[in-house]
């Protein structure tokens, strides 16, 4: 194997893990209210479109802006990113994650949030960060009953 192979086995599977994290570190900046972690994770110009439900976003000042319209409709969200598929092309990809969110809506009360992510990602100045991600709300299920015990987000009655 030449060492060039090798640097460039090694180089995607760097840009692997460095994609998985990207989505990641997406659900713990909404779960976390995290502003600094959730503007880290775009380059400039970057479309958030989360579809007739939530919204769609163009721009990093106005991703952010959803965020904190999400934030006031479900102040508590646990995401779980799942089953991510990358397929890299050099300094570009595209990635499919699965998510299932739990969040409190001031609303509807707890519900569960399914759906994929349908993303755009580009490798700039050795950076990877999202370019495009897109939304395909699978459902919105209230979660009728259903009342935390135990944990961190507890809060007796």
């Amino acid at each position: 194997m030449s060492t060039q192979d090798l640097e460039t086995r090694l180089d995607n599977v760097e840009s692997q893990l460095a994609i998985q994290r990207l989505a990641a570190e997406y659900g713990q900046a909404f779960d976390n209210h995290d502003v600094d972690l959730l503007r880290s994770i775009w380059h400039e110009g970057a479309v958030l479109a989360l579809g007739d439900a939530f919204g769609n976003f163009e721009g990093i000042d106005a991703i952010v802006a959803s965020a904190h319209q999400n934030w006031a409709q479900m102040p508590h969200m646990h995401h779980w990113m799942a089953n991510t598929l990358i397929d890299l092309n050099g300094d570009f990809a595209t990635a499919k994650v699965a998510v299932d969110c739990l969040a409190t809506h001031v609303e509807m009360g707890p519900v569960q949030i399914s759906g994929l992510y349908l993303d755009r990602l580009e490798r700039r100045n050795g950076r990877w960060a999202f370019v495009e991600r897109r939304f395909e709300l699978h459902y919105l299920t209230p979660l009728q009953n259903w009342k935390p015990i135990m944990g961190s987000e507890f809060v007796s009655a």
